[in-house]
């Protein structure tokens, strides 16, 4: 082929040489319609509420309340202000899980885990903490929504019992 045939193979758009026209390339956002997207978010629910500090997640391991099964390890703690806040979650999955794909991978079953289990099992007035085991990421998922059925029962009955040490 010609020099001007193979320029033209180049050009993305209409040139002053007189290449006929092509389409520009598409870009990611322009390959299909708006609509037609097959990513549809579900509704969203009540955010749940959050520990952040890490002050926080200290005075929950404190209280000395937990339950370890395969796939996670809940720790649990009542928190001295008014029952009518809710409970409060937080999340921790450890470097001995695995490089920082497989913790936020694992962070993100957790996550997923408790949006679908704490707001109908657990108990308003209390402080969960989720941490992640090497198990999290290799477990079946209702599988490991059932441990955490399992723990946050177990972790009610014992609060409820008085088996479990108050916290300091």
């Amino acid at each position: 082929p010609s020099s001007r045939a193979i320029s033209c193979a180049r050009a993305a758009t209409v040139s002053a040489s007189g290449c006929r026209a092509r389409p520009a390339a598409a870009s990611w956002r322009g390959a299909a319609p708006r609509g037609a997207s097959a990513f549809r978010p579900k509704a969203m629910t009540a955010r749940l509420g959050r520990l952040k500090q890490r002050s926080e997640f200290l005075r929950v391991a404190a209280a000395r309340q937990k339950w370890v099964a395969p796939g996670l390890i809940v720790q649990m703690r009542r928190h001295q202000s008014e029952p009518e806040t809710g409970f409060r979650v937080g999340y921790t999955v450890s470097k001995k899980v695995g490089n920082a794909v497989a913790r936020n991978r694992a962070r993100r079953r957790l996550r997923s885990a408790a949006a679908e289990v704490l707001p109908a099992n657990a108990l308003a007035g209390r402080d969960y903490v989720l941490i992640g085991r090497r198990g999290t990421l290799t477990r079946p998922y209702r599988k490991l929504v059932g441990d955490l059925e399992t723990a946050l029962e177990r972790l009610d009955r014992k609060g409820v019992e008085g088996k479990g040490k108050e916290p300091r």
